[in-house]
């Protein structure tokens, strides 16, 4: 491979103009979303900057000047900075960018292929009870101090909906009208990969968002309309959650996931099968779904301690 100063092809492409192939490839064959593309291309970006940065690898690198070397002192320079699953997600952005490479002869290896991979933290996702789960989607009632406007209507449902169906924040904003049966009380859902799933709705997130979609209109276009009546974003849905905690006055500081985590772990408790709960949440592994058994054994060894005269010794 060449040095800093060693030779190199003048016509080598960069990685910025193969970065975009390699989004096409991603959004046409493999079908992958906005938001999962957006990741890749964030990652590539930082890889490719680090590569400059250091100047080791060219003063504008090409895939061919790449070394197993370089991908592993890229990961080194995460740790400390990164959790151990963004790095993982990193680095397996960086493979599938050189498989992609390989497919089209412009490379001849892949020198992320051997890069050990960080194991990732074990953790316990954020739950909410049910009592804390119920004042935090009723919550935009103390916000817009009862109102009935549109916006009012819109984030009581939207808190709602994904409480009650267990869908990812990206799937709620992209929902669109044609996906929703309010008679049925179902939502189409596109989730990761493409794959399309149904999703159920509970009779107070039926009732709010029908009296959203009142107000809203029936015209076709995204669900939950933001500013400029746009589509809402993700980010916005988050600040929302989060202005949304802190007037229900709960202690925990959740995430639009949390929701998503709560409605996994109220399911599981109340008996529902797993594998019905990995459908309803899209997961594609079952092993996925299982976390949230690690949850519920948690509460019960905290009910036994609390409970049992002779869980613990005096």
């Amino acid at each position: 491979m060449p040095e800093k100063d060693g030779p190199k092809s003048p016509d080598a492409p960069i990685f910025p103009a193969l970065a975009g192939e390699f989004m096409d490839y991603l959004a046409v064959e493999r079908n992958y979303s906005v938001h999962t593309r957006a990741g890749y291309e964030s990652d590539l970006r930082q890889f490719y900057e680090f590569l400059k940065e250091e100047g080791r690898w060219g003063e504008e690198p090409a895939p061919t000047d790449v070394t197993e070397a370089a991908v592993t002192s890229f990961v080194y320079r995460l740790h400390g900075g990164c959790r151990k699953v963004s790095i993982a997600r990193k680095l397996s952005s960086i493979r599938s960018f050189f498989r992609f490479l390989i497919r089209k002869g412009l490379a001849a290896s892949n020198p992320a292929e051997l890069v050990a991979t960080p194991k990732a933290e074990k953790y316990l996702p954020a739950v909410l009870t049910a009592e804390e789960a119920k004042s935090l989607v009723e919550a935009p009632a103390l916000r817009h101090k009862g109102g009935e406007d549109r916006n009012a209507l819109r984030d009581l449902a939207v808190l709602e909906v994904l409480y009650s169906s267990g869908i990812r924040v990206s799937e709620l904003t992209g929902l669109d009208m044609k996906d929703v049966d309010l008679g049925a009380g179902t939502l189409k859902v596109l989730g990761k990969g493409g794959k399309e799933r149904m999703a159920f709705l509970g009779e107070y997130a039926k009732g709010s968002l029908k009296a959203y979609i009142e107000k809203r209109g029936a015209e076709p276009g995204p669900v939950f309309l933001g500013k400029g009546q746009k589509r809402m974003t993700p980010r916005t849905v988050q600040r929302l959650v989060k202005g949304s905690s802190a007037l229900s006055g709960i202690t925990k500081d959740p995430t639009p996931h949390a929701l998503r985590h709560s409605f996994a772990t109220h399911l599981l408790d109340a008996g529902a099968d797993l594998r019905a709960i990995q459908e309803l949440l899209g997961h594609a592994k079952l092993s996925t779904t299982q976390r949230y058994t690690k949850v519920g054994i948690q509460k019960m060894m905290e009910a036994y301690d609390s409970a049992h005269p002779r869980a613990k010794k005096k």
